[in-house]
């Protein structure tokens, strides 16, 4: 049997990713320390989702081993050798904020130890493909120079400009602010492309938009919709930061993500990109995220803006996905945004029933 090697097996797409290729017929050893605790708090921890892929998959070992420990890291890709198949490595800090209150960790975490996982690969399972969860933020803010027109509830870009169906892999990285975690995140991203480009590495590159589903342990700082979910179910309020509460984001349910990974695992390439997202299929502000969410939910979200954006943050950012789809025209999306924010609801709102009997 084939063993995949997921880190951040416990977070929202490394375990989409144990119960996808699990369920394809794959041995799956997740690695997943529960760091988010630390990001995030308590909160945020993912030790129950753990438990649950523990007690659910029958194929499934856990280790609780950071991805900066080269040592433990490279024992235990010796041992499994070249019975690996494919590394998911999902494993990052992932917020803009957090980044700057503790650069080195951010850094070490999502730089480092994407060298780390790159490394194992390299010395001990060479032909295995490997997936880099990358994000948009390696592009920095230049898409905020775009020529946006401000809507009544979103800013927008004009129907003829060249990137209306969304930005494509050719947006410059240069010349922009990315925040510390851009920066942290661009380096394994290019580190990923090169040990693709230069070893021959079956790397590929996924800068995702915004990655959600009802498996997502969020926080304020890091989960956009699950955490605006939560927020209309316990009645905690919920800031916006910036531009009017109009900026847009895609959002791509997290099984869609891990099927394109799938796509990619059964004909690898070599150091390619792909932005990854909603694309026009699913996209929304903040306004319209919480006008939509209180009207599937039944809950009121209460809600402040702040004029003060996050450094780096994007003002409008749509994916373009269509290179991903000429390399793998099977591959297509199987959730819209009403259907997230539907599952989200219902999965969060099922959690805080058990949550309040004790369960």
């Amino acid at each position: 049997m084939s063993i995949a090697i997921i880190t951040g097996s416990a977070g929202l797409i490394g375990s989409e990713a144990a119960s996808f290729l699990h369920e394809k017929g794959m041995s799956i050893v997740g690695i997943d320390n529960d760091l988010r605790s630390y990001f995030f708090g308590t909160e945020a921890a993912t030790t129950w989702k753990a438990e649950e892929l523990k007690s659910r998959l029958r194929n499934y070992r856990h280790w609780s081993i950071d991805i900066r420990d080269s040592g433990k890291i490279f024992q235990l890709f010796e041992d499994l050798g070249r019975d690996i198949s494919l590394i998911v490595h999902a494993a990052a800090q992932p917020s803009h904020d957090w980044a700057a209150r503790e650069p080195f960790t951010d850094f070490t975490v999502n730089a480092n130890g994407t060298l780390v996982m790159l490394e194992a690969t390299r010395r001990y399972c060479p032909d295995a493909v490997f997936i880099f969860t990358s994000t948009n933020k390696v592009y920095g803010d230049r898409p905020n120079s775009l020529p946006l027109v401000e809507m009544d509830t979103r800013w927008e870009i004009d129907s003829n400009h060249a990137y209306f169906n969304g930005i494509d892999e050719n947006m410059p990285i240069d010349g922009s602010m990315h925040s510390l975690f851009g920066v942290s995140k661009a380096a394994a991203d290019l580190m990923a492309q090169e040990y693709g480009r230069y070893f021959g590495l079956k790397t590929g590159i996924f800068r995702g938009g915004c990655l959600t589903g009802p498996a997502h342990s969020a926080a304020e700082l890091h989960g956009f919709l699950a955490y605006l979910v939560k927020c209309a179910m316990n009645g905690s309020p919920y800031t916006i930061f910036g531009y009017k509460g109009k900026q847009v984001r895609d959002n791509i349910h997290s099984f869609d993500l891990v099927n394109a990974f799938w796509h990619f695992y059964r004909n690898p390439r070599c150091g390619e990109v792909y932005n990854m997202g909603g694309s026009r299929r699913s996209n929304c502000s903040t306004l319209e995220a919480i006008g939509l969410i209180e009207e599937i939910s039944g809950k009121s979200i209460r809600f402040s803006i702040s004029d003060k954006a996050r450094m780096g943050d994007h003002i409008w950012w749509i994916s373009d996905v269509s290179r991903f789809q000429r390399h793998y025209p099977e591959w297509n999306f199987d959730y819209d945004l009403q259907e997230m924010i539907a599952e989200i609801v219902d999965v969060t709102s099922r959690r805080s029933k058990k949550a309040a009997r004790g369960v």
